[in-house]
């Protein structure tokens, strides 16, 4: 163990400063497509008893209509943030009719480009914003990419943690610019070992052979519908998934907040000839926010972002520049379509210790090369995982991904027991033993159970995903939500529809001049 992180897990376990970690804030984002019984798209508009996509903080859209995004609130307990996911999930199919929510993180058979509906978000300015970004995905990067799901993991330490471990090193600065730098520095390691999430997590080494749509590839064919890789975790984190010749020269390597803001900042403002070629506007109608690398910084697709809660109409980065990290959001997940809600306690678990550990080791500044080494390690482990003997690149020496895997068990073991201090049960140390199990057994990770799920019944992908689709359904739909529970989100659905309605009916100002001045917001401080 590092001479650094010993200090800090002494320092953390100390009588006064262990209550700290109960403290720490876990919100869970779910993304989920709607489809129909036979496992197509659903065409249907987001149903309005869910509530206003625009308003509803709980219930939402992402890129397409028919893309659900579910978002928890911040709690510290991640057994309630867990409960608080699982009765959206129960509200959501009491109003679903005779759709389904689909179970994995690749999507179901697709209709045409043209078919698959974008998110409509009402007539007020915001909603127009929302709307025509999403028309710039769609001309940017095609459609059928933005029906992929997946997990998002929101985790933060509590604020009283870092004066502590800020005054025990003697760090110059202060109390927020300690924050930022830390957080910064746990990036910079899960950048370093987000290959391990990927292994033991992945869950989707199959897709439909429909959502390429012709385009050339190096998958293998596992039935006359389905395309797969025999190793592979996660092609949904593959090259397959999210492709930007725009954004490959984007790299920020957070080696400090302000290197990472300047970066998104220039590409917000930085034209992109292709983009330039098409142009905002095609026929007099919008069809993308601006011509430059990025519309909004958002745009930019990356496994972790450093967050800071927004102010009404305050962009993300201006939140960051103005007030510092306040939390990470983890990105990579794929949705385990063997769970109901995608995702279960130990993984929670295991990610707060991981999480912990980024944040707690020495994080140096990223060396010239490293960057690319963290970024081929990933593709390695995404494609080819499960595969015996794989090499991945530590410090320019080649290490097996089994002992590199296990040697980081060991490592994050210490954390998970300073976790578990104030826990009889041990939860943190039991979800580190299950991937342990994993580690030493490939078939026993999510992505192996996928394929071996499709072996035994003989299933393409979607005949598979319809299958635990069908399952999920009839176990929320079993036990729907108690008679106060509904009332709640049901009151939270109307509401959410009345203050959209009120936006649009008082909103004044023209939709021009909105974009205008929101561009000029981020330029504003580019300055």
């Amino acid at each position: 163990m590092s001479e650094l992180l010993n200090r800090r897990l002494n320092l953390l376990g100390e009588r006064n400063n262990l209550p700290l970690l109960e403290q720490c804030l876990h919100g869970i984002e779910r993304e989920c497509l709607r489809v129909t019984a036979d496992a197509r798209l659903a065409q249907t508009p987001h149903p309005e008893e869910l509530g206003s996509a625009l308003t509803n903080d709980q219930i939402t859209t992402d890129y397409s209509e028919s893309l659900l995004e579910f978002i928890t609130p911040a709690l510290p307990d991640p057994t309630d943030t867990l409960a608080s996911l699982d009765k959206i999930h129960r509200f959501a199919y009491s109003k679903l009719g005779n759709e389904f929510l689909w179970s994995p993180s690749m999507p179901c058979p697709l209709p045409a480009e043209e078919d698959i509906p974008i998110a409509y978000y009402g007539t007020s300015n915001i909603g127009q914003l929302k709307y025509v970004y999403r028309k710039g995905l769609a001309l940017r990067y095609g459609k059928t990419m933005q029906c992929i799901a997946g997990i998002h993991y929101n985790f933060s330490l509590p604020e009283a943690l870092w004066p502590a471990l800020k005054q025990a090193e003697g760090f110059i600065g202060t109390d927020r610019d300690y924050q930022s730098d830390a957080y910064i520095a746990l990036i910079r390691n899960f950048r370093r070992y987000s290959w391990l999430l990927m292994y033991l997590f992945g869950a989707s080494p199959a897709l439909d052979a429909g959502f390429l749509r012709g385009r050339s590839h190096q998958l293998e064919q596992f039935d006359a519908e389905t395309l797969y890789l025999p190793y592979a975790t996660s092609l949904r984190m593959s090259d397959l998934g999210y492709q930007s010749n725009a954004q490959a020269g984007l790299t920020p390597c957070y080696n400090n907040l302000d290197s990472y803001t300047d970066s998104l900042r220039k590409a917000v403002a930085t034209p992109y000839a292709p983009y330039v070629e098409i142009g905002t506007h095609k026929d007099g109608e919008w069809v993308q926010l601006n011509t430059n690398i990025l519309q909004i910084e958002n745009e930019y697709y990356s496994n972790i972002r450093p967050k800071r809660v927004t102010y009404v109409g305050e962009r993300p980065i201006q939140a960051l520049v103005a007030r510092g990290v306040q939390y990470v959001e983890v990105r990579l997940l794929d949705i385990n379509p063997f769970l109901p809600v995608g995702i279960d306690l130990p993984q929670a678990r295991f990610l707060d210790a991981f999480l912990l550990y980024c944040a707690l080791q020495e994080s140096p500044q990223f060396e010239s090369s490293e960057c690319d080494n963290c970024t081929s390690n990933f593709l390695s482990v995404v494609k080819e995982g499960r595969r015996p003997g794989l090499q991945l690149q530590r410090q320019g020496q080649a290490v097996d991904l089994k002992e590199w895997a296990a040697e980081l068990l060991e490592k994050i073991a210490p954390v998970a027991a300073l976790l578990d201090q104030n826990h009889e049960s041990g939860p943190h140390s039991k979800a580190l033993d299950d991937q342990f199990a994993k580690v030493k057994d490939a078939s026993l990770t999510p992505s192996a159970k996928v394929l071996a799920s499709m072996t035994e019944h003989k299933e393409s992908f979607a005949q598979f995903s319809m299958r635990q689709s069908q399952t999920h359904a009839e176990y929320f739909r079993s036990e729907p939500l108690s008679a106060e529970d509904q009332t709640a989100f049901e009151d939270k659905a109307r509401q959410s529809l009345l203050e959209q309605t009120e936006t649009e009916k008082i909103e004044e100002g023209d939709f021009d001049l909105f974009v205008a001045s929101y561009q000029a917001s981020i330029l504003a401080i580019s300055n």
